[in-house]
């Protein structure tokens, strides 16, 4: 990887200009500073503590300047710059977002037809939704081993100790969910999003439930398939390959795992009525989503960003008000329950990370391109910062139809490992 920090690029005439105006836009940030240094020297804009970005070719300021974090990314992937704490970078600029929209304001409004255009495109429609999950899962089953845990479980986990494996946090989650919807032998369970089976093997098979679960990804559904055969559970699991808008019965319990983030906001009400439909009337639903801050979700909805350009086209992330105000306009379900994990998504991106370091090489040798690698080590930088600063959440929530009566919803011992240790290090991070 090029992250040597003693190479600087001179830039030339028009990128000292880009890097003018993105001084400009970042001279007003507090809680940090941020130095870019190339061949021409250093260039600081904040106070206080330092993050110093190395600019080793001058065509990151106009990827920064037009591009915003989407350029930024794109740049990374490139080698056009890289720095010592990358993560720290991205919690300083989302510390400062809105002093910086104020001066990015008028770059966005001029490519707003072009990034409405985009987006447009990448709506997900039944044959487009297929598209857009090719482009992501799709990318094959040997890449996303490389940093999973060997459950292959692509989604946060809860850690309960210091030192637990992120196959044990992996599994605590799993069992999280199944415990509070009291999954038993007499459930039949809907699962809309199976990664590669994680969660249906785990219902199955430590809870004695049926699980009928789909994907519109051909990968995903092949090694789901022979993962649940390997298993001994095609007895008891279904892997499906249809859109979720397809799907018919009546199910006892419905789990949707950090899948609602791929739908798209226009799609947010089709998603939930599904959902109440295929429910019985005393069924009930655990959804666990990434979400946004309700102050950001309108921007975010209709803006494009690093993740939606060049990682995951086609998604959109809730709210927890969107949510509510989902399953209130369209379903007959009621919100009876919910959590929050965020401090454990930020340890799963770090675990995630130093897997994707570890079979860097390995994955290389097998013919992955180094900028894809870096695109996706960026990825992990992206969404820690985020949800370290809280501009990203997740939780689980659970829904319920207006006959359940079955559920206590005891919620189970709480998780407070790495919460407290991670609240410490935004503070002080």
């Amino acid at each position: 990887m090029n992250d040597r920090l003693d190479i600087v690029a001179v830039p030339t005439r028009g990128q000292r200009l880009c890097r003018r105006l993105l001084l400009g836009a970042l001279a007003g940030i507090e809680g940090g500073r941020l130095v870019l240094r190339d061949g021409d020297g250093r260039h600081a804009a904040g106070h206080g503590a330092g993050i110093e970005l190395h600019v080793l070719d001058g065509s990151f300021y106009p990827a920064a300047l037009w591009g915003q974090s989407s350029g930024v990314g794109r740049a990374y992937a490139q080698g056009w710059w890289t720095c010592s704490d990358p993560v720290g970078l991205v919690r300083l600029l989302a510390r400062n977002e809105p002093v910086i929209r104020r001066w990015t304001a008028p770059t966005l409004g001029v490519l707003a037809p072009w990034h409405r255009a985009r987006l447009w495109r990448s709506r997900n429609t039944e044959a487009r939704a297929r598209r857009n999950i090719l482009a992501h899962y799709d990318l094959g089953n040997d890449f996303f081993a490389a940093f999973l845990d060997p459950g292959m479980t692509y989604s946060c986990a809860v850690f309960a100790e210091p030192g637990e494996s992120l196959q044990e946090a992996q599994t605590n989650k799993l069992d999280r969910i199944c415990r509070k919807l009291e999954l038993g032998p007499q459930d039949h369970v809907l699962e809309i999003g199976t990664g590669w089976g994680s969660f249906a093997l785990h219902a199955a098979a430590n809870h004695g439930c049926r699980v009928t679960t789909t994907t519109i990804s051909a990968e995903q559904a092949a090694l789901a398939r022979e993962r649940v055969r390997r298993a001994g559970l095609a007895d008891r699991v279904t892997v499906l390959e249809e859109d979720y808008r397809r799907l018919t019965g009546a199910y006892d319990k419905l789990v949707s795992i950090e899948m609602i983030e791929a739908v798209g906001v226009r799609y947010f009400p089709a998603y939930f009525r599904a959902c109440s439909r295929l429910l019985r009337p005393d069924g009930a639903m655990l959804l666990q989503a990434i979400v946004v801050d309700d102050r950001h979700f309108r921007h975010d909805a209709h803006h494009e960003d690093f993740i939606k350009r060049w990682i995951f086209p086609g998604g959109v992330l809730p709210s927890v008000g969107e949510i509510a105000r989902r399953v209130a306009a369209d379903t007959d379900l009621q919100l009876a329950h919910l959590e929050d994990l965020t401090s454990h998504y930020a340890e799963t991106l770090r675990r995630w990370h130093e897997n994707l370091r570890a079979a860097w090489d390995q994955l290389a040798a097998a013919g992955r391109d180094e900028a894809f690698l870096r695109a996706w080590e960026f990825y992990f930088h992206y969404c820690r910062g985020g949800f370290l600063e809280r501009r990203v959440g997740v939780v689980q929530t659970v829904l319920v139809k207006p006959r359940c009566q079955g559920l206590g919803l005891l919620q189970p011992q709480a998780a407070t490992w790495p919460g407290t240790a991670l609240r410490r290090e935004a503070c002080h991070g």
